[in-house]
């Protein structure tokens, strides 16, 4: 399994951004999709990311980090791609 994700350390808090598919980010699969990303980075708020028809970053979230990330450019975050073995 690849995933695409930021782990981010910003005012004294950890968390990881994981860019996803826009069906992930529907109000009916969200909790879902956390729940399923939360083994592979444990211990830390997870923020789901999208883009929009236009190609601007939607986040869904803690409220709080996601109105730190509306402030900044998605390419300002440490992006990475990490490897899961299948189980």
């Amino acid at each position: 399994m690849r995933i695409n994700a930021a782990l981010v350390r910003e005012q004294g808090v950890s968390f990881t951004v994981v860019q996803v598919k826009q069906t992930a980010m529907q109000p009916a699969n969200r909790e879902q999709t956390r729940r399923g990303l939360a083994s592979f980075f444990p211990g830390v708020p997870i923020v789901l990311m999208s883009e929009d028809y236009s190609g601007r970053p939607i986040y869904s979230g803690r409220p709080d980090i996601v109105r730190w990330l509306s402030n900044i450019f998605a390419e300002q975050l440490p992006w990475k791609e990490y490897i899961f073995a299948a189980a």
